[in-house]
Parts: C-alpha cells; sequence; structure tokens
C-alpha cells in the first residue's frame, strides 16, 4: 500500500511469534504504524525462556544459525549483541547400534562425499553401498524429490536411516522419507541437478565452502536463552511507539471500502492500510479464507508435527556423562527419545549459573507418533530417563523436571512444498496491502523467519526480491547438535 510505502500508513501483524515481531520491528523501521495482535497470553511463539531448579534455560529452540545474517543481525539490533555466545562444545554423537559414535564430518545433512565418512556408523555393506554409487546412472531429482527416497535409491537405505533421519527429524520432526530435498535441503537439491552422482554433488558443496571458508561459529545461543530474543524484539517494538496486544486473536480479515483492511480482534475493530499474517497454516488459513479462499485452500492442506522437551536438573556430584554435547537417534534404533542435550555442557551460560546443577534435555516426539505424545508428564520423564540410563549409564534421580509439550508445532516440508508456498504468495500478493510469513513458508529456523517477516514488509512496499530470493533458495534449516 502506498501509505506503508512512504511510512505514513497503518499496519496491524498477525502473530506474535518471532516472525510476527520481527515483521513489527522492520515495519516501524520503515515508519509505520504498527499493531501486533497475538492471541496467546504471551510473545514468542515457538521460542520460550524458562527455569528450573532455580537455573534459568531454553524450553523451545536453544541456537540460532549463526552463519546466516537475519537472526543474529536482529539480536544486534534489540541490543543483544553482547549475550550471543557459541556453543562451549559442539560435539555431538549417534547413539546407534547398541553405542554412542562420533557424529560424522564431512557430510551435508548426513549425506556423505565418500564412504569413509561414515565409517564408524554404518555397517560393511553400508560403506560398500556407498562407495558403489558412483557406478549407478544419473538420477534426475526433476522439480522436487523426497529426500530419503533420492538418498535411499543413491546411497542406500542405511545411510539415510543412521544419519539422515535423526539430522533431519531433528529439525522437522518429520519423515525423512517424505521430506521434500528441494525445500529442506536445497543446497544439495540444486548440486544434485548438476552432478553425475550425489557423492560428487556433496564433494562439489564441501569445495565451494574450502574456497570460501566462513569464520566464526556456525551455530550461536544467546546467553540467557534464545527465548529472550523475542522479549527483546518486542520491548524495542514497543519503545518505537509499536502497540502489542496479547491475548486477543484475530478472528476475521476482510477488505475495507478505502481498499485497506478491516481486522475483528477480541471484541474491538482495527483499520489498516496493510496486513502481515504471521501465524502458523491452520489459523492463517482462516483468516485468509473470507478474502483469499485459494491461499486459504494450500495452507490447510499443510501438515504439522508435535514433539516435546523434557528438561531434566540433577546434582553434579550424582552425573557422569560422556564428552560432547549430547546425541541423535536413528528412529530406526527403535529408542524413544529422538535426541538429548547436555546442556550445561553445551552452553557456558547454564553451567555458570549454578556450578552444582547439570541440567540435560531429551526431545520425544515425531510425525504421526500419537502414543507417546499422549503419556503424560510422568511417563514422558520416565522413558528419557530409562532412554538416558541405556545411552550414558546416567541412573540418578533428577532434583527437578520440567515437560514443555509443542502441539502441532513444526510445519512439514512434503515433495512439493516450494511450490504450493509459491502459490500461497501469488494468491496473497494479488491484493494489495497483504502479506505473510513465518515457520511454514521458507524453512522452520528462526533466520528463516526472519528473512520471511523481512521479505513480506518489502512486499508490502512494492519491493518482491525478498519473496523471490526465498521462493528461489529457501533458508536451509541445519540441526544445531543434539536435542534442537
Amino acid at each position: 500500500m502506498s501509505g506503508v510505502r512512504s511510512g505514513a500508513g497503518r499496519a496491524v501483524v498477525i502473530g506474535a511469534g518471532i516472525a510476527g515481531l520481527a515483521a513489527a520491528h522492520r515495519l516501524l523501521e520503515r515508519g509505520a504504524r504498527v499493531t501486533v495482535l497475538e492471541a496467546s497470553g504471551r510473545v514468542g511463539g515457538k521460542l520460550l525462556p524458562g527455569e528450573i531448579a532455580g537455573v534459568r534455560v531454553d524450553l523451545g529452540a536453544e541456537s540460532l544459525l549463526a552463519r546466516r545474517p537475519e537472526a543474529v543481525g536482529l539480536a544486534r539490533e534489540v541490543g543483544l549483541a553482547g549475550r550471543l555466545q557459541p556453543p562451549a562444545t559442539a560435539t555431538a554423537a549417534l547413539w546407534t547400534r547398541g553405542a554412542l559414535r562420533p557424529m560424522p564430518k564431512g557430510h551435508v545433512m548426513g549425506v556423505p562425499g565418500t564412504a569413509g565418512a561414515l565409517a564408524g556408523v554404518l555397517s560393511e555393506e553400508g560403506l560398500r553401498r556407498v562407495e558403489r554409487e558412483a557406478e549407478l546412472p544419473r538420477t534426475e531429482v526433476g522439480d522436487d524429490v523426497a529426500v530419503g527416497e533420492y538418498v535411499a535409491a543413491r546411497l542406500g537405505r542405511e545411510v539415510v536411516d543412521r544419519l539422515v533421519e535423526p539430522l533431519l527429524g531433528g529439525v522437522y520432526a518429520g519423515d525423512a522419507y517424505r521430506i521434500s530435498l528441494r525445500s529442506a535441503v536445497p543446497q544439495l537439491f540444486e548440486a544434485a541437478r548438476t552432478h553425475a552422482s550425489l557423492t560428487e554433488a556433496v564433494r562439489g558443496i564441501q569445495a565451494r565452502a574450502a574456497a570460501n571458508p566462513q569464520t566464526g561459529p556456525v551455530f550461536t545461543g544467546i546467553a540467557g536463552g534464545v527465548g529472550t530474543l523475542p522479549l527483546a524484539v518486542a520491548d524495542s517494538v514497543r519503545a518505537r511507539g509499536g502497540e502489542i496486544l496479547t491475548g486477543t486473536a484475530a478472528t476475521e480479515l476482510r477488505r475495507a471500502g478505502d481498499g485497506g483492511w478491516r481486522i475483528t480482534a477480541g471484541g474491538r475493530t482495527l483499520h489498516a492500510d496493510a496486513v502481515v499474517v504471521a501465524v502458523p497454516a491452520p489459523a492463517a488459513a482462516a483468516l485468509l479464507r473470507a478474502e483469499v479462499p485459494a491461499a486459504a485452500a494450500e495452507l490447510t492442506a499443510v501438515e504439522y508435527a508435535s514433539m516435546a522437551l523434557v528438561t531434566l536438573a540433577y546434582r553434579r556430584a550424582d552425573v557422569r556423562l560422556p564428552e560432547g554435547s549430547g546425541f541423535l537417534v536413528p528412529p530406526v534404533d527403535g529408542r524413544t527419545i529422538k535426541a538429548s542435550t547436555f546442556a550445561s555442557r553445551k552452553w557456558g551460560w547454564i553451567a555458570e549459573q549454578d556450578p552444582d546443577t547439570v541440567i540435560v534435555r531429551t526431545s520425544v516426539g515425531r510425525h504421526g507418533e500419537t502414543e507417546i505424545l499422549g503419556r503424560d508428564d510422568a511417563g514422558l520423564v520416565a522413558v528419557s530417563r530409562h532412554d538416558l540410563a541405556a545411552a550414558t549409564g546416567l541412573d540418578a534421580a533428577p532434583v527437578a523436571t520440567r515437560v514443555t509439550r509443542w502441539d502441532d508445532g513444526l510445519p512439514q516440508y512434503p515433495v512439493g512444498h516450494h511450490a504450493r508456498v509459491a502459490r500461497i504468495r501469488d494468491h496473497v500478493g494479488r491484493l494489495p496491502g497483504l502479506a505473510v510469513c513465518g515457520a511454514v513458508y521458507d524453512g522452520v529456523g528462526v533466520p528463516a523467519c526472519v528473512a520471511s517477516a523481512y521479505a513480506a514488509v518489502d512486499q508490502l512496499g512494492g519491493d518482491l526480491r525478498g519473496v523471490e530470493q526465498l521462493t528461489a533458495h529457501p533458508v536451509q534449516s541445519l540441526h544445531g547438535g543434539a536435542g534442537e
């Protein structure tokens, strides 16, 4: 809308997760007057600070991809530069085939450049299968293909089941045999289109990375928790004159007679020149159904996975943990937990709060798994303790426990997801003053959500370059070590 483009308009952002808050922050920078509507009683979405046994921890996502500029840049803009802190250790393991094994290096989301990269994780037959890949005729990936299906066809199922699956599962809580290669591992998709073999494609990615080495950590955390980022962004939004209304669900979004928008929320009606819809797919579909039914239909088809994080506090004297930051668990091994983070070892800011307390967390739940998440909190703590004891020998009783459930927390990116997102944006983009952003579109990590928000704001101002860039190159959401 011209009002927002000139900085004089009123904008409403629906949703106060990190994407909605980033959009509000950028809109205020452009001079708009901004109101943020949030149905729940707090801001931050999947980023949630908390405490256990008197120690501050993250109860949601715990790290940011530092090799992308968006999330780290936003943290610096809202005064958190001095609190950015890389992991104290990033050496994770795999709990597979009855032992904790060092996480292999020399792979791209679990796909190796050579068979030797997976020695110790794969069986001898599995390694020989990888070595034979160069003899196979080229496999066309077409417009998109499932990661697991493609990798298994080229390298064998063992690569998928032992490494790709736990890494992708840590990001999406999904099924590698259904997840889109183009959306979830875009750099590998692009390389696979131009190389004869998959291992050759991985080596090409590695060669480019070696020729243009990046300095600094791959991931970073924030002292006090990544969950403090949305709180700091919200404070900055308010300091710039923005309004954030929690406990205020937007229930209707309609075009107004003046070409703007009318939003019904919490028993009141707001008028805006522009609206950014920054809520998960089901809520976005409900809001868009009246004015953009085609986009709503696409959003209704998006599936979500639920998961839970179990946070455990122990007396240090009772704990002897293996080295490293934690471990991932391939589903094929039949365990209940899918990962564990030794949080006090991974994050210096956690260890410094109370040297006599050790914090460990596990994650449970994958797409389609309903039985495990149907258990009560005590049941989830019990299975976590059982698996931790089997993996590490830790059988001490925790002094405190917390279970945090993320029901329908992670959107799934099946084959064709990129095309669905393009159709949604095309339908939405036909109405002036309307844009969408969030984890459902271009990546589930924090940098992806922030990039999505910035592209939405640019679109409102008539600049489509951000949307076009994300459409062509989604933001890959990497696994930040065990337990992400």
